[in-house]
This record gives structure tokens, sequence and C-alpha cells, in this order.
């Protein structure tokens, strides 16, 4: 029997959780080790239990799936990403490679091509759901090895977090408490974000944030 492929499902939606974990017990190679409902504990699950797979909602509260992917494999080593996504933009998937995900699948198509998807990927290759066809395979290579870097990688994960959170209207207080730090902290943190993006306002780095896909209107 092939190796169980240990899985973590994370989307903040419980039910596209209960679809996924329909098509997922059906195959006795593969085991849901855990489910989460938002970036920082999908993160937090990663590195406690190495699971061989994260398939990764794109757009969570608390920390987006953006940046989960990259704190993720940053710390936990031999963990794969699969993007979960509504969205079929450019810009999304390439946010999402250049963070090292291991493929890209739609949710309308993820009752499909899920299985596929992992397979996929378990065997070492990259998995884009079908519809979506206007990158080549040597735009992926590049996007993953990180030649056309967004400018929000000029943040450190920490600004990011922050970013994030402000396009979200959570108040400088709230920032603060959430990331165990000072109101003043958060405020530098901010300033120096604006500073680096060359933004000027709340509203700019709001929009910033959702043309970046770190936070959707849709939340």
């Amino acid at each position: 029997m092939d190796k169980t492929v240990r899985i973590i499902l994370a989307d903040d939606h419980e039910i596209l959780r209960e679809g996924l974990r329909g098509i997922l017990i059906k195959h006795a190679d593969m085991e849901i080790v855990a489910e989460a409902d938002n970036g920082k504990t999908t993160v937090d699950l990663a590195k406690e239990l190495s699971p061989d797979l994260v398939i990764m909602d794109i757009t969570m509260p608390d920390l987006n799936g953006i940046e989960a992917t990259r704190q993720i494999l940053r710390d936990a080593a031999g963990v794969k990403v699969i993007a979960l996504s509504m969205h079929s933009d450019r810009h999304f998937i390439e946010r999402m490679l250049q963070s090292g995900a291991s493929g890209y699948l739609l949710k309308h198509c993820a009752s499909r091509e899920l299985i596929t998807a992992i397979r996929t990927v378990q065997a070492g290759k990259f998995y884009l759901s079908r519809t979506i066809t206007d990158l080549t395979l040597e735009e992926i290579q590049a996007l993953r090895e990180g030649s056309s870097a967004s400018p929000s990688s000029s943040l450190t994960a920490k600004e990011r977090e922050v970013l994030q959170m402000v396009a979200e209207g959570y108040s400088t207080k709230l920032i603060a408490g959430r990331l165990h730090v000072t109101e003043n902290t958060i405020e530098k943190h901010r300033q120096h974000i604006m500073d680096k993006l060359g933004l000027h306002s709340i509203a700019d780095l709001t929009k910033y944030a959702i043309r970046e896909g770190m936070t959707s209107l849709e939340k």
C-alpha cells in the first residue's frame, strides 16, 4: 500500500471543509490530521504535526494563505502546499507561486480535481487547475524560484501581518493585543510599511492589500 498522505485542511468556511473531507475520506492512502479556519492556526498546526500537505485557502482571517504558506515552508521542512481559491486572476496565482505553493486549485473545480492535484504534487510536480491556461511551465518555474518578486516581499513577516489586519479594519489597539506588542510598536510598523511601499493612507494600504491577495472585500 502507498504511503499515507497526511493532510491539513485550511479554510474558514466549514461547508467547504466538509466537502473536501467527504472526498478525501474515500481514499485509504489519505488522512486528514487537522483542520483550521485561519492562517495562524494553520501555521501552528503545520509546525506541530509536520503533515505532508496543506490544502490552503488564500483569503483567511488573522493570516492570509499567502503569508501562511511562506511561514510554513520556511519553518516546517518537507511540507507542500496546494492553494485553494475562488480567484483565477493571474495576480493571485503569481503571489501563491512566489510563496512556494506546489499547486493552485480553483474552488469550483475542487470536487473534480482535488485527488489529481494531491497525487501530482506528491509526485514532485506542480498542479494548476485545468481551466487556468494563461501560464506556461517556464513562467510557473520562474515564479516559484522567486524571479518576479512582489513589492510586499520587502516587508517583514510581522509587517505583512500588520498590513492585513489594518486592511481588515482592526484598530491599532486590537492589532497590538493580538500580536502582544504595544500600540506604539504597531504605529511604527504601519509607518515602515507605508515608507517601503510608497503609500500614504489607510485607504491606500487597504487597496494594496486587496490587490496583493492579502485580504478580500468578501471577508
